[in-house]
């Protein structure tokens, strides 16, 4: 496995946290500033050196930009003119050694919790998500909508990510429930992602974030899942939960339902070895939350963790 950490564009204590730790590559955000062109390449130069001057080396996008992102889920009248964007991003994305690239496909409302202060261990503070306490929207779109949109989208840029050797990472829904008022989803099983990565538009290119956590709380048997999806496996999200797919929370990684070293020894016999990151951490004691799933103190507990781990289980990369 890669050791890799999440960073934003710009940096933040968790950019110190992580090089401290031994983090030499990143997962990185792009700017999401009307000023930053996705089609400039002097725009990415002068971001990803941002990223190596501090000394790491950035190896994966995401998310996918919502500014293009978005109208492409959605299928609306912007939908063309933003692939068009992606696929220029893909020859840049290669000049700059970043092969792969994380995208979802949940429209309208992306990764959704209802509350951000659910007490973990010692007064620690997690994320939760309970359906009973979701509040409508306006949106609406329907699950064959979904499809067709997805189907459009991949048979779009599947050609170029080959030719400028893309990855392409879809990760599934989260929260994996079938609709959130009028708006439904459909990365919310392994069948649906087997039908998504393996039978719609078989390529190396297009494969899976493997949220392990996700899977789980689906309902679905992890070293199964692992087994069977290897091959497409492009992007690790180290992440432990508890609960099920109408209520369920975030929880230290060494506290959830989820056992943490036998996965990475699932891994490690699979052949899985592809960039792995922590999320969704909890806010620790005497932290102001930045960005509830991502603050800095509950990442270095979870960096040290998984390093740890990799160490134990053959899974680090030297």
């Amino acid at each position: 496995m890669i050791l890799a950490d999440y960073f934003r564009s710009e940096r933040d204590a968790t950019w110190d946290f992580a090089l401290q730790s031994g983090v030499r590559c990143g997962v990185i955000r792009l700017p999401e500033d009307p000023a930053f062109d996705l089609t400039d390449p002097a725009a990415w130069e002068t971001v990803v050196r941002r990223f190596t001057d501090f000394g790491i080396t950035p190896l994966v996008i995401e998310p996918m930009p919502n500014e293009v992102h978005d109208h492409i889920k959605a299928g609306d009248s912007m939908r063309d003119a933003c692939i068009e964007k992606v696929l220029k991003m893909f020859p840049i994305m290669q000049k700059m050694g970043i092969g792969t690239i994380c995208f979802n496909f949940m429209a309208h409302i992306g990764w959704y919790r209802t509350s951000s202060d659910f007490p973990e261990r010692g007064g620690a503070k997690v994320t939760e998500f309970c359906l009973d306490h979701f509040s409508p929207t306006p949106h609406a779109i329907t699950a064959s909508q979904l499809w067709k949109n997805y189907e459009y989208f991949i048979r779009a840029v599947l050609p170029d990510a080959e030719r400028y050797g893309i990855k392409l990472a879809l990760h599934p829904d989260d929260p994996p429930v079938p609709r959130l008022g009028d708006v439904e989803r459909i990365m919310i099983s392994r069948e649906n992602i087997r039908r998504a990565v393996y039978e719609i538009c078989p390529s190396d290119s297009l494969g899976i974030t493997m949220c392990q956590a996700n899977f789980y709380i689906m309902g679905e048997d992890l070293e199964d899942t692992i087994a069977e999806f290897a091959p497409k496996i492009h992007l690790v999200h180290f992440r432990n939960t508890k609960g099920t797919p109408r209520h369920f929370r975030e929880t230290f990684h060494d506290n959830g339902d989820l056992d943490m070293a036998n996965l990475m020894r699932v891994y490690v016999k699979n052949g899985v070895n592809v960039p792995i990151r922590v999320d969704h951490v909890p806010t620790m004691a005497g932290e102001k939350s930045t960005l509830p799933g991502y603050d800095a103190m509950g990442r270095l507990f979870a960096i040290g963790y998984l390093k740890g781990i990799l160490d134990a289980t053959g899974g680090a990369v030297r």
